[in-house]
């Protein structure tokens, strides 16, 4: 503020101030890619308030959350269960992180997700999804004593160098070599899990369920095989829920889904924070632990700077008791089946959508090549152009036209990832299915002003060859 300006700090005022600069704020001081990026596919919207599963701009209009802030929003925004909570932990001005004592929340977090995680039995607090893998890396190479993790092609795990390591992306890895000397294998290929096992420096295998990228389920039986063939040779399975955990596909974890699977590290985040306070947790049967934490001088062998903060465990505890309470793992079962149901009854009527996939409330919805000529020659152009381009055509008139937030499941891909809040219901349902019926039509037609923008993604990715 200027000199004769008033004193101390007001959010609000600040706001009110200077809110209308977000995207040239970001243009001058953060990722000046991302504003760009917005702008040039129509998302440069200026969101005023969230509650729930939706969205209001300045002008009253709500817009329906179809992403959940990529799987964080799992219990939706703001909900006053997880803000009393915060008000409530602040209020009570704990000795928080004095790192030489044992506070309450931790304990009682860590006790209230092994609940729901009955073969584990001890838990790492740290503050994201990635650092909860880089844990879940560590501690299975130095328990094994072993280097080499195994990961599956176009996995996501993080993008800090360790769990970049094991990202099956090459977007991803470009750029930032040398990474650690792990190996990827294909989702589901047995042969090469048991190859790779035969040289006898495996630690683990981590493995995603179900993929993020693509939103590809891990096939019948392979993660209990998997397991089988990794414990035969002294190596670990390490489950990343991180997106697929706390009910996103409607069991608590996605592995949860095959019988006799039970990982030796599971790891989660995002939606344990309840939107407010970064947070994230590596589980981990009680032999790990005590190899890893092995004395007292090893006490401190890993941690975490901001790791069982108070904040950060208050919103997990309340989280978890929303979830009890509202039933929402079995909420995102039911709503996620009527939604894919929906959804995949839709095939046969739209040769441009190729296939619905997934669990629960994680919904891959993939395009593919038409068989009518007029729509094949389009489908062709925008495929010559860059691949993933007609999903990006879907997303942006689901916004526009209709207010409802989607996003594109990966780079060079022709997949929707629907992942909204696990508490929609019907009336959400009957929205984007009647939102996205209406811009397949446009689709089908063969014209309109959905072919015109993807002319104009055309230009815009040969211009970034």
């Amino acid at each position: 503020m200027t000199d004769g300006g008033p004193k101390g700090f007001d959010l609000a005022r600040l706001l009110a101030e200077r809110g209308a600069e977000r995207y040239d704020l970001h243009a001058r001081h953060l990722n000046h890619q991302l504003p760009r990026m917005l702008h040039t596919i129509g998302f440069d919207k200026v969101y005023e308030r969230a509650e729930g599963a939706y969205f209001w701009d300045a002008d009253g209009n709500d817009y329906l959350d179809m992403l959940a802030g990529f799987g964080v929003m799992g219990i939706g925004r703001h909900h006053p269960v997880v803000r009393q909570a915060l008000h409530d932990v602040l209020d009570a001005q704990l000795a928080d992180l004095t790192r030489f004592d044992c506070q309450p929340l931790p304990g009682l977090l860590a006790e209230k997700l092994l609940a729901h995680s009955p073969h584990l039995e001890r838990v790492f607090f740290g503050s994201s999804g990635t650092e909860a893998v880089e844990t879940a890396l560590k501690f299975a190479r130095y328990a094994t004593g072993r280097p080499r993790i195994l990961y599956c092609d176009h996995a996501f795990h993080g993008l800090t160098t360790g769990s970049l390591s094991v990202n099956g992306e090459r977007g991803f890895r470009d750029g930032f070599a040398p990474l650690l000397p792990d190996t990827a294998i294909a989702l589901g290929d047995l042969d090469a899990l048991r190859r790779e096992l035969k040289r006898g420096d495996v630690a683990a295998l981590v493995i995603e369920p179900i993929q993020g990228k693509g939103v590809h389920a891990a096939p019948p039986g392979f993660l209990r095989q998997a397991q089988e063939l990794l414990h035969r040779h002294k190596a670990l399975l390490i489950a990343d829920e991180v997106q697929t955990g706390l009910g996103r596909t409607g069991d608590f974890y996605a592995y949860q889904h095959e019988d006799g699977v039970e990982p030796d590290l599971v790891c989660v985040a995002k939606a344990l924070s309840g939107g407010y306070v970064p947070v994230g947790g590596t589980l981990g049967k009680d032999w790990i632990f005590r190899k890893v934490y092995s004395s007292m001088d090893r006490v401190l062998v890993h941690s975490a700077s901001f790791g069982s903060n108070a904040q950060a465990m208050a919103a997990g505890l309340a989280v978890l008791t929303v979830m009890e309470d509202e039933e929402t793992v079995a909420n995102a079962r039911r709503t996620g089946d009527l939604l894919r149901e929906r959804l995949a009854a839709l095939v046969d009527r739209y040769e441009l959508l190729h296939e619905v996939r997934g669990r629960g409330l994680m919904i891959g919805i993939e395009f593919g090549r038409p068989a009518s000529l007029k729509l094949r020659s389009r489908w062709t152009m925008l495929q010559a152009a860059r691949r993933g381009l007609f999903a990006q055509m879907v997303v942006v008139p689901l916004l526009q036209k209709h207010r409802i937030l989607t996003q594109v499941s990966g780079d060079h891909l022709e997949v929707i990832k629907l992942i909204p809040p696990l508490i929609i219901g019907d009336a959400e349902v009957d929205r984007f299915v009647a939102a996205f019926t209406a811009v397949m039509d446009e689709a089908h037609s063969g014209g309109g002003l959905m072919w015109d923008f993807g002319r104009t993604l055309v230009k815009q990715a040969v211009a970034n060859r």
